[in-house]
């Protein structure tokens, strides 16, 4: 197995990248790092790392001297910059010479290059991002974050098979649990999305469980909770945002007082535990599901723990067979469209 990644992507440079596939290669031996970008800059970075020759044999450089930045206009940028990182990387996994893409690049350019070079799943309308949020228990998948703004109703029955294989394999979950997100529990709520969604998730054959409100999100009753990408997207910013200020507001009444300060040094492994669950690096990137291959999107500010996890990731979908899940699951549930766009 052949995973490439962008290592031009992110905001932090190649350096981090390139630690975190290392950390990568260490902790699991079943796949080799292709690093895609401009050979003679990531050679000059990789004679800058201490590596350990049983790692070097598993890394190599796929020349990409092109590179797509965070703030172009990903459609154009995919037509213009053939030869981008991104572009390149999921060009090999189409010849065969890779099983899938991570990247902490341009996330939109990302999409509009795996949809260019592997095309759709059978039966997939939209592919779109899914991304797994801590909960008091077990982790939820919120699907779509950000690919898909408007949505028809069978887009978000596709998001819920899409999610729910993926989730049942990643994490051997058998049978998932399906949320749709609404603004209230009772199948009447909602807009007109939310109603007619609801009505083909309950004649559906998955495990839909009925809606759910925002406040059940962090519950962890639900392994699935489906949602159009503007709302996910939404979901998804204030969730950072709140982890983010909870841990600065923390901070700041513990420098109030000196007794604060005491009572923390006797909390601080709970409360490095709290950050760790919270932080996003944990979690890796959000697979791009729908894709006729594997790619994986990661947070621009990832560091290295965020990329080795994002490899891990992108490994365990290739090993179990993630995109066959998804094809088989479509076949028993006839009850919308599939080939809608």
């Amino acid at each position: 197995m052949r995973i490439a990644l962008d290592a031009m992507g992110g905001d932090r440079g190649p350096e981090l990248l390139i630690q975190g596939a290392l950390s990568a290669l260490r902790e699991n031996s079943n796949f080799d790092i292709v690093l895609l970008g401009p050979e003679d800059y990531l050679r000059k970075h990789l004679a800058e790392q201490a590596i350990d020759p049983v790692f070097s044999d598993r890394l190599s450089i796929e020349h990409a001297p092109e590179i797509i930045s965070m703030h172009e206009t990903p459609v154009e940028a995919v037509r213009r910059k053939k030869n981008s990182t991104i572009m390149v990387g999921f060009d090999l996994v189409r010849n065969g010479r890779a099983d899938a893409v991570v990247s902490a690049g341009n996330s939109g350019a990302t999409m509009a290059s795996a949809v260019r070079k592997l095309g759709r799943l059978k039966g997939i309308s939209r592919p779109g991002i899914a991304s797994l949020f801590p909960t008091l228990k077990n982790p939820v998948m919120i699907m779509d974050i950000g690919a898909n703004v408007d949505c028809r109703p069978q887009h978000l029955v596709q998001f819920a098979i899409m999610a729910s294989s993926c989730i049942s394999k990643v994490l051997k979950i058998s049978s998932p649990r399906v949320g749709l997100l609404s603004i209230g529990e009772e199948a009447g709520k909602g807009n007109a999305l939310v109603k007619e969604t609801h009505e083909l998730l309950s004649a559906s054959n998955l495990n839909f469980i009925g809606n759910v409100e925002g406040r059940d999100v962090y519950q962890g009753d639900v392994d699935v909770i489906v949602c159009d990408g503007f709302v996910g997207n939404v979901s998804l910013k204030v969730s950072e945002g709140l982890a983010d200020a909870a841990m600065q507001m923390l901070k700041t009444e513990i420098r109030k007082s000196i007794r604060a300060r005491l009572g923390y040094l006797l909390i601080r492994n709970a409360f490095a535990s709290f950050r760790k669950r919270v932080d996003y690096e944990e979690y890796g990137g959000a697979p791009l599901l729908g894709i006729n291959g594997v790619g994986i999107i990661c947070h621009g500010k990832s560091n290295a723990p965020a990329i080795k996890n994002a490899i891990l990731v992108a490994e365990n979908m290739v090993r179990n067979k993630v995109n066959e899940s998804i094809v088989e699951t479509l076949k028993v549930n006839p009850t919308v469209n599939m080939d809608q766009g």
